[in-house]
């Protein structure tokens, strides 16, 4: 089943972790913080999705 992605941008701090672990999921928006790149996550990519999600350290992302 395809998984959902959302980032929280409240909680994002611009580590960037998400993007060197998963860039083609996540890069940088205009406004210096993360963003999806995507709605669902391909599944050639969701291993590495779900490592950003748990490599966060503010919790910011949701795998679903």
């Amino acid at each position: 089943m395809p998984k959902k992605v959302t980032l929280d941008k409240d909680l994002c701090i611009s580590c960037g972790v998400c993007n060197a672990i998963c860039p083609h999921v996540f890069d940088w928006d205009d406004d210096g913080k993360m963003k999806p790149l995507v709605d669902t996550v391909p599944a050639e990519h969701e291993d590495a999705a779900l490592e950003a999600e748990a490599a966060c350290p503010t919790g910011a992302i949701r795998i679903e």
